[in-house]
């Protein structure tokens, strides 16, 4: 079973992210079908497409868009999968859609850390726009963006991942701006809730 131009993947371990571990307790945190933010972004590759080689094989654990996952409701209410819906556990991914591969960036995705904002004159946790790149690619390779710097991406860019209990940003390579020296006062924010997802 292929597709021509599609990957066919399954959803990791389940198609919604919606449960976090309290002191040995398992809480809903979320029980809404709408709401992007607690659906799955983890699957598992089924089979590859037959038009293309691609470095992605089957069972490679990939990071997804988040809709591809994800249920609505209709105008009467009913309740419906996702336009890229196979059958069963099984969904059709561009190759667009998936941002990373066995901890490899995909395409020109990368993936940054933030950081924790330093200002008393501020409410904000973390410092707006300012991460650690965590995971690049050779597009920012080539221009010595590595992992390890900081860096200032621009706003609305990004994209909320939970990756080995790391809370991340996913954006592409032209959405880093600017790249800094460290002052050496940097802390990366790692919530405790990302730990548990």
């Amino acid at each position: 079973m292929k597709s021509l131009y599609n990957f066919i993947i399954r959803p990791y371990l389940n198609r919604y992210t919606n449960t976090a571990t309290v002191e040995d307790t398992n809480l809903i945190v979320n029980t809404s079908i709408e709401n992007h933010s607690f659906v799955s972004k983890q699957a598992v590759v089924v089979a590859t497409p037959a038009s293309f080689d691609t470095d992605i094989k089957p069972n490679d654990k990939v990071y997804v868009h988040h809709n591809l996952f994800r249920r609505w409701y209709d105008m009467k209410g009913k309740e419906r999968n996702s336009s890229t819906h196979f059958k069963d556990d099984l969904y059709f991914c561009s190759l667009d859609q998936i941002y990373m591969y066995n901890n490899k960036c995909h395409l020109d995705y990368c993936f940054v850390k933030p950081i924790l904002n330093k200002s008393s004159l501020s409410t904000n946790k973390e410092q707006d726009h300012f991460g650690i790149l965590k995971y690049g690619n050779s597009s920012l390779d080539a221009v010595g963006v590595t992992p390890g710097t900081l860096v200032v991406f621009t706003p609305d860019s990004e994209f909320e991942f939970i990756i080995e209990g790391e809370r991340l940003y996913c954006m592409k390579s032209n959405d880093i701006a600017v790249t800094h020296e460290y002052e050496g006062n940097e802390e990366e924010n790692n919530p405790s809730w990302a730990e548990s997802c």
